[in-house]
């Protein structure tokens, strides 16, 4: 896990991600902005998100990718008395982002039914297009 005191600086639109879950952790430090109905999550790419190659390491790209769909749609619900869960992910790489690259996941929820969801997610280095994923999520009820 990424110490929070870093050297990593962001857009002075977003703000830093206090966020649970040990996984995402990994990801640290991760940003935020509200876009209208979306959230757009942010990154910069380091060390410790990279592949052998000096590229943000596919399965980072992922988790990312999949935080950002779900803070998005679970927006457009009832987050006290709904959850959502990852039931299907689809992903295509498009390109390239390399360490100390500003990685930004933008979202759109394309469908909510009564029990499922279904949202896209562009990953982009300012124009460039890095990754591109379709989610479905499932509506659970909270215990």
């Amino acid at each position: 896990m990424t110490d929070l005191n870093h050297p990593f600086t962001a857009p002075p639109d977003f703000e830093l991600v206090q966020r649970g879950g040990a996984f995402f952790a990994h990801l640290a430090p991760v940003y935020k902005r509200v876009d209208g109905d979306t959230i757009v999550l942010g990154l910069t790419i380091g060390p410790q998100h990279a592949n052998a190659h000096g590229n943000a390491h596919g399965g980072m790209l992922m988790t990312l990718a999949d935080g950002a769909l779900h803070d998005t749609v679970i927006r457009t619900l009832d987050p006290a008395t709904t959850q959502i869960v990852t039931v299907n992910m689809s992903s295509d790489f498009l390109s390239a982002a390399r360490t100390g690259d500003w990685l930004e996941a933008h979202t759109e929820v394309h469908r909510q039914g009564r029990t499922l969801s279904f949202a896209e997610c562009l990953l982009k280095v300012g124009d460039r297009r890095v990754l591109r994923a379709s989610a479905t999520f499932a509506h659970v009820a909270k215990r």
